[in-house]
């Protein structure tokens, strides 16, 4: 077995800012992503390190700033940055910063940002860090060059994207906080000699793709700040680093998605896609079921992007967004996307997407699907099954739906069984407030009442807040007309049982909750006025004793019935 070629050591900065390496940031890579917020955080650990000028900056420790990954040979400066973008790129803002605040040390500051050209050696003039072709002539005529910090100043700079964003804003606050908080020129040479002296990049290289990436993984694995979406784009795109062309069309699609979805979501969905190919409970990172169950399946990068990540990331983003479009049912069907984001859970989204992505164009298909899908989704909830019976359900799911099987027989595992269904009535006939607590899942029964005997559908989604509240209330005072009304016993029975709850617009008052009937509907159900049908429908009543809660449960019991299809198939 070839051993792997394999270099590291620690180096200073101005070692790593020197004709040793050229850095090159491939196109494959994500856009630059550090904030304010991690820039402040590097320079406040900074100062925190260099103390005050009564320490001899001899004697201060070495200070490590991270790793970073290469794919370099040993006898090249051209190096492909595998991790270590971000500090990279801020590390160069901070010393453009320091040029711009140090002019009599412009010219040392210039040679750190940009290698000089060396005519005689046949070297032309570059920077030392080449970001991603999309930000590249940004970030050179912006920062890198000598007088691109007071273009930045004098301009007012628009329609940028997030990553530019990202370098005009970590360059603006490192100008103003160093001017600030080290207002003297001894102070910021003081800042620039510990960082070239003093400060320290582990630099880990090897000259091939695979075990450039190896390495990443290993990192990544450790806990390091990376994304497992950075290495899968690697993985993927990587392979297409002998066409350019194709290597560029691929990435603008990745990082499309990826804007599109959002960053977390877009993570999110690897872990769905693993689920519809392994259709079995994760028993390893994502990174590493992903790659067995997915990326061992299709070699062909293109097809992958194309054909998997491309429709389920279009899927996802439907289902989150409520936002599928069609000819017919799309108003139906994006309700029921709301109802299942209400579930508590998202263990559901593998078998979504991947219905959602089979039968985008029959929305009769998916109007029919999604409505069983929900119930199953809600029942496994009202059951709380746990997650390993969740995952067991949904990877059958899974199976028969790639299979083209019958998922309407009764035997399916999209159908409630004839036990399920009538455990469910028990359980919603009993205590569902302190029973369904977790997840607001008792929130979601409530709602998905109160849209049933509403008119129209209303859209919970703009309602700022919304509480449950008890009409009988759990603590009534001793002198209470509510001890009147009904016996211990009565209270034991009804107190959190459906009829009794309602919904409120707005966070609770726990000392008007105890209201006598009449008060709490004039001082506290009815102001500001509500619209929630559940307690619209408790403000009709003159009174509130154990048959009028009786009634009501019988009522809305029977309206659960009718939206799961309790003790009828789905069909």
């Amino acid at each position: 077995m070839t051993a792997i070629k394999i270099e590291g050591a620690g180096y200073p900065i101005q070692k790593v800012l020197s004709d040793d390496f050229v850095f090159n940031i491939p196109n494959y890579q994500r856009p630059y992503a550090w904030t304010t917020e991690q820039t402040e955080q590097l320079l406040i650990d900074l100062i925190d390190a260099l103390g005050d000028e009564s320490t001899d900056i001899n004697q201060i420790p070495p200070y490590f700033l991270g790793n970073i990954v290469l794919i370099k040979s040993i006898d090249k400066s051209e190096s492909e940055v595998i991790d270590g973008q971000q500090r990279l790129t801020t590390l160069t803002i901070l010393f453009a910063v320091l040029r711009e605040l140090l002019p009599k040390y412009k010219q040392d500051l210039e040679y750190l940002i940009c290698q000089p050209e060396k005519p005689l050696g046949g070297i032309s003039a570059r920077p030392r860090l080449i970001l991603r072709e999309r930000d590249r002539d940004f970030f050179e005529k912006y920062i890198q060059n000598s007088n691109g910090i007071e273009k930045l100043k004098k301009n007012d700079l628009k329609n940028l994207s997030d990553s530019q964003r990202n370098l005009v804003e970590n360059t603006r606050f490192l100008l103003n906080r160093i001017a600030k908080d080290l207002p003297e020129e001894s102070q910021r040479v003081r800042l620039t000699q510990f960082l070239l002296q003093h400060c320290y990049l582990v630099i880990v290289h090897t000259p091939n793709f695979d075990s450039a990436y190896k390495i990443f993984s290993v990192l990544n694995d450790r806990g390091l700040d990376l994304s497992i979406t950075d290495i899968l784009k690697a993985d993927i795109i990587g392979k297409l680093s002998c066409d350019k062309e194709q290597e560029e069309k691929y990435t603008r699609k990745w990082e499309g998605l990826e804007e599109q979805l959002g960053r977390k979501d877009f993570t999110e969905l690897f872990s769905h896609i693993r689920m519809i190919y392994a259709q079995k409970k994760l028993e390893s990172s994502v990174l590493t079921s992903f790659r067995s169950y997915v990326l061992d399946k299709n070699q062909d990068s293109c097809d992958l992007i194309d054909k998997v990540i491309e429709p389920y990331a279009k899927a996802l983003e439907n289902i989150k967004n409520y936002n599928f479009a069609s000819s017919s049912n799309d108003l139906a069907i994006n309700q029921l996307f709301r109802w299942l984001q209400r579930t508590g859970n998202s263990d559901w989204i593998a078998p979504g997407i991947l219905y959602l992505t089979k039968y985008h164009h029959e929305p009769e298909q998916l109007l029919k699907f999604f409505t069983c899908f929900e119930r199953l989704a809600a029942g496994l909830t009202i059951l709380k099954a746990n997650i390993d019976k969740r995952i067991k359900r949904y990877a059958h799911l899974i199976k028969m739906i790639e299979n083209n099987d019958d998922l309407y027989c009764f035997n399916s595992p999209l159908q409630l069984s004839i036990e399920e269904q009538q455990e469910i009535c028990d359980r919603l006939n009993g205590d569902i407030y302190n029973t369904y607590k977790t997840k607001n899942i008792s929130l979601y029964i409530l709602l998905r009442l109160d849209s049933a005997i509403s008119d129209g559908n209303p859209n919970y989604d703009t309602y700022k807040k919304i509480t449950i509240e008890h009409v009988l209330p759990q603590n009534p005072k001793s002198a209470s007309e509510w001890l009147k009304s009904f016996s211990p016993e009565e209270k034991e029975r009804y107190l959190h049982c459906l009829g009794n709850l309602v919904l409120l617009s707005r966070t609770k008052n726990s000392a008007a909750s105890n209201y006598d009937f009449q008060k709490k509907k004039d001082e506290y159900f009815n102001k500001p006025v509500t619209t929630l049908a559940l307690t619209v429908k408790v403000l009709e009543k003159s009174e509130w004793t154990a048959e009028i809660v009786e009634a009501r449960q019988k009522y809305l019991l029977s309206e659960l019935k009718k939206i799961w299809q309790l003790n009828n198939t789905c069909i």
